[in-house]
C-alpha cells in the first residue's frame, strides 16, 4: 500500500474529507460558530495530532458533537434562530468566552495525557465506567432536544424571541428527516456514507421555492476567506478565561476522553495494530488536546477523533497515515474559499432542525448502546440509582449558581455526581 501513486493518494484523501465533512461543518452551524474556521481547525488539528502521535495513527480530527450544547448556550444564550442577528459586539464577547472554555478543555486533555502516562490508562478508566459515561452521553443528546425541535417547527416570530409553529418549516424539516432515514437505510456504496450531505442538499434546494433561503451572505462573501473581515475578526478575538465559560464547557472533556480511548482502540483494531501501546494513548490524547487548544484559539469547536474516517479505512483497506495528512491539507484549502463557507452558513433553520432531530437523538442512542453493550444489570439498585440521578440532574438542571454570577452547568454536576456515586456505592447491591 505504500506504493500508491500521488494521484490516487489525493483521491483517497478527498474521500476522507467527504466522510468527515458533513459532521464537522454541522457542529459550527448548530452552535453559531463559523464553518470555514471549523474546517480550517480540523485540518490543522489533524496535522498537529499526527505530529504528537509520531505520524503512526491514521486518524482525522473533526468537530466534537459532545460540546454542542455547552458552546451553543454560551455563544447564543437567548437561543436565537440566526446568530447573525445578534449584535456584533455581543457575539464577539460570547465568542471570547467560548474560546476560553475550549482552550481549557484542550488543556484538560493534555492533563489527562500526562496522568495516563504516569498511572496507566486502566486506572483512569475505572473512574468513568459505562454506568457513568452511558447516562452522561444520553444527557448530552437529550439536553439538545428543544434546540432541534425549535429550529424544525417553532421559529422565532418577533424581536421578543417568541416562537410559534410554522407549517412550512415543519414540512421542510420532515422531508429532511425522511430523506436521511431513506438514504441511511436503502442507499448503497458511497451514497450510504453521506446521508447528511444528501439531506441538507435536498432541504436547501427545497427552501428556494418556499422563500426560506437568503443568499445575501453568499453574494457579499469574498472569494477567499482571509479577505473576509468577519472571519478574520473572529479569529483575532482574544479568548476570555472566565469561570462561567470554563465551567460550562471544559468539564465535558472528562467524559469525551473515554470516547477517545474507544475510538483509538477501534482504529487500531481496523488497522491491526495496538495504538494504545505504540505510540501510546497518552500521545494520541495529547494530540487531541493540542488540536483542541488550537481550535479554541481560532474560534472553532473542540476537536475529536472521527469514527467516520475509521469506517473509510475499513472499507478501503488503505491504512497509510499520510493519506489522512493529505485529507487535512485538502480541508484547509476548502476552508479558505469564502463563497464555499457562505453557502454553508446560509443553510436555513428548518433544514438544520431536521438534521438535528436525528443527530441529537443518535447521540443519546450511543449512550444507550454503551449501557447495553456493557451488559449492565439494571435489576441492581446501584446501577438504577446512578443512572437515574445522572439523567435527571443532567437533563433537568440547566445551571446551578455558585458565587456571584458564576454558575456550573447541570451536565458538569451530573458528571461529578456520577463519578462520586460510582466510587462510594458498594457493588452488587
Amino acid at each position: 500500500m505504500e506504493n500508491i501513486s500521488t494521484g490516487k493518494k489525493l483521491i483517497l484523501g478527498l474521500q476522507h474529507v467527504l466522510a468527515m465533512f458533513g459532521a464537522t461543518v454541522l457542529v459550527p452551524i448548530l452552535t453559531g460558530l463559523d464553518p470555514a474556521i471549523a474546517l480550517f481547525a480540523a485540518g490543522v488539528g489533524t496535522l498537529l495530532f499526527h505530529l504528537c502521535a509520531k505520524g503512526k495513527v491514521p486518524v482525522f480530527l473533526g468537530s466534537s458533537f459532545a460540546f454542542i450544547g455547552a458552546i451553543s448556550l454560551t455563544l447564543n444564550p437567548n437561543q436565537l434562530d440566526d446568530v447573525s442577528k445578534m449584535p456584533r459586539a455581543e457575539y464577539l464577547h460570547n465568542l471570547s468566552l467560548v474560546k476560553g472554555g475550549i482552550i481549557v478543555a484542550g488543556l484538560v486533555y493534555v492533563t489527562m495525557a500526562i496522568i495516563i502516562y504516569f498511572v496507566g490508562v486502566d486506572k483512569i478508566k475505572k473512574l468513568f465506567p459505562p454506568i457513568v459515561t452511558g447516562p452522561m452521553i444520553i444527557v448530552i443528546g437529550l439536553r439538545l432536544c428543544t434546540v432541534a425541535t425549535n429550529s424544525a417547527f417553532f421559529p422565532v416570530i418577533n424581536d421578543n424571541g417568541d416562537r410559534a409553529f410554522n407549517g412550512t418549516h415543519a414540512l421542510v424539516a420532515t422531508i429532511v428527516v425522511l430523506t436521511m432515514v431513506v438514504v441511511s437505510i436503502f442507499a448503497k456504496g458511497f451514497f450510504k456514507m453521506v446521508p447528511i450531505l444528501i439531506s441538507v442538499t435536498i432541504g436547501y434546494l427545497l427552501c428556494i421555492p418556499f422563500g426560506l433561503l437568503d443568499t445575501t451572505a453568499i453574494t457579499n462573501a469574498a472569494w477567499f476567506s482571509v479577505s473576509d473581515s468577519h472571519i478574520t475578526e473572529q479569529i483575532l478575538t482574544l479568548p476570555s478565561f472566565t469561570m462561567s465559560g470554563i465551567i460550562a464547557i471544559a468539564p465535558i472533556a472528562l467524559v469525551v476522553f473515554i470516547e477517545h480511548i474507544g475510538d483509538i482502540t477501534t482504529n487500531g483494531a481496523v488497522v491491526g495494530k495496538n495504538f494504545l501501546e505504540d505510540p501510546g494513548i497518552h500521545r494520541t490524547m495529547l494530540g487531541d488536546g493540542v488540536a483542541t487548544v488550537f481550535a479554541g484559539l481560532v474560534g472553532a469547536p473542540a476537536n475529536t477523533t472521527y469514527s467516520e474516517n475509521t469506517g473509510v479505512l475499513a472499507v478501503t483497506k488503505v491504512y497509510n497515515p499520510a493519506i489522512l495528512r493529505i485529507a487535512a491539507v485538502i480541508a484547509i484549502f476548502l476552508s479558505m474559499i469564502g463563497k464555499f463557507g457562505a453557502v454553508i452558513r446560509t443553510i436555513p433553520g428548518p433544514v438544520m432542525g431536521g438534521i438535528s432531530i436525528i443527530l441529537f437523538g443518535m447521540i443519546a442512542s450511543v449512550g444507550v448502546r454503551i449501557l447495553i453493550s456493557s451488559n449492565l444489570d439494571f435489576t441492581h439498585s446501584r446501577n438504577l440509582l446512578i443512572s437515574a440521578i445522572v439523567l435527571v440532574i443532567g437533563i433537568g438542571v440547566d445551571s446551578f449558581p455558585l458565587v456571584d454570577s458564576l454558575t456550573i452547568s447541570g451536565l458538569a454536576i451530573a458528571a461529578l455526581i456520577g463519578v462520586i456515586l460510582n466510587l462510594v456505592l458498594p457493588k452488587g447491591i
